[in-house]
C-alpha cells in the first residue's frame, strides 16, 4: 500500500529540491498538507499533481 502523506523532507528528497523550495510551493498553494498535532505531512496526490502540471 502506498502512503497517503509522506513527510516534508522525504518529500524535499522524492522531487529534488530543497526543504526551503518544498514550503515555498506549501505557501503558494501548489502542495496539500494536512496537520497532525506539530507535524505537517504532504498528501502524496498533491505531489502526483505537481509533476503531472510540469509535464
Amino acid at each position: 500500500m502506498e502512503p497517503v502523506t509522506i513527510s516534508i523532507t522525504a518529500a524535499a528528497k522524492a522531487l529534488g529540491l530543497g526543504r526551503t523550495s518544498i514550503y515555498v510551493l506549501i505557501k503558494e498553494g501548489r502542495l496539500e498538507t494536512v496537520k497532525f498535532g506539530r507535524r505537517h505531512l504532504i498528501k502524496t496526490a498533491s505531489i502526483r499533481r505537481l509533476i503531472d502540471s510540469q509535464e
